[in-house]
């Protein structure tokens, strides 16, 4: 695929501005993203949408192993001849140079095993804690530089909750979040660093709308270096718990909503804290293994003895 036929899927009124759309990715707050409106060719974003999977494929088990709110299908692929082409046409030079170009990073590679990304969709009552997504990749080691996400609901309002949430930083009483609704093939580009903390808020529609999911497409791309600044020890996705909703202080009267809003963040603190012990066991174990092959063998009993005779001379 070349630069020409790149029109057959990105609207041409994106490809005709990329410096305007670099600048804005550069001055961006609170770190760089970019929000394009209308960013799939019409057609083919209509196409994306009624070959979208239905939540039932996907995989549907959050990170502690339960049954959630969020289904993902990570083998696009395998979604009919939309999925295919877009699968095409990510991977494709072209592509990767306009987004290069869009973001000022240039070298980026696609990610075949598409981990953590390809179609999401989102049901009544999920959110997503603030966070920092994993900085490696899991096999080629890669440094993670941008998410890329394509939304495809007809409908959605930021009372809805839903809406991504961009942090300036969760923990800090200052925080400043910028919001972007996610509506129908509007794009966002956002740079994953240390310091790119973004999440969304529980979904919690109206009666007359109950029937709605949260739909979209992630995609993320790597370099196989980064800037020196930006580097950091390899770590999986960082969350930060939610605090308690401002309204909630001394001498609140608490609604049957608030004690809700309260089940669920101790609930989801419980599970965090479950998953980190389990973590940590994992580790444990691991280390200890590591220990007794290095006390098995010759190389092992002369490891013994050598310490043996060290703490005799100590004494």
């Amino acid at each position: 695929m070349n630069a020409s036929d790149l029109s057959r899927f990105i609207d041409p009124r994106v490809l005709a501005e990329p410096d305007r759309h670099a600048a804005a990715f550069a001055q961006a707050e609170p770190f760089r993203h970019l929000v394009v409106d209308d960013f799939l060719a019409a057609d083919y974003a209509a196409d994306l949408l009624a070959q979208f999977p239905p939540f039932e494929r996907g995989n549907a088990r959050n990170e502690a192993g339960e049954l959630g709110g969020k289904s993902t299908v990570e083998r696009v692929r395998e979604l009919g001849a939309p999925y295919a082409a877009l699968d095409d046409l990510i991977q494709s030079r072209a592509f990767l140079d306009l987004v290069g170009r869009l973001t000022g990073i240039p070298d980026l590679l696609y990610d075949p095993f598409y981990f953590g990304g390809g179609t999401h969709e989102n049901r009544e009552g999920q959110d997503l804690d603030p966070h920092v997504d994993f900085n490696r990749h899991p096999v080629e080691r890669w440094h993670r530089r941008l998410n890329l996400i394509v939304y495809l609901n007809r409908e959605w309002q930021d009372d809805w909750g839903g809406s991504l949430e961009l942090h300036s930083d969760p923990r800090a009483a200052d925080d400043r979040i910028s919001l972007v609704t996610p509506l129908y093939n509007r794009c966002v580009i956002f740079e994953t660093t240390e310091w790119s903390w973004h999440g969304f808020s529980r979904i919690t529609l109206p009666e007359s709308r109950k029937q709605l999911t949260r739909k979209s497409i992630a995609l993320y791309f790597y370099t196989r270096e980064r800037p020196a600044e930006e580097l950091a020890g390899t770590h999986s996705t960082i969350y930060v718990d939610r605090p308690l909703p401002p309204h909630l202080r001394a001498g609140t009267t608490l609604t049957e909503a608030d004690v809700e809003t309260l089940r669920v963040l101790l609930a989801r603190r419980d599970q965090h804290n479950q998953r980190l012990y389990r973590d940590i066991g994992e580790l444990t174990q691991q280390l200890e293994q590591s220990q007794a092959a290095l006390s098995s063998g010759r190389l092992g009993r002369l490891r013994y003895f050598l310490a043996r005779a060290l703490a005799r001379l100590r004494n």
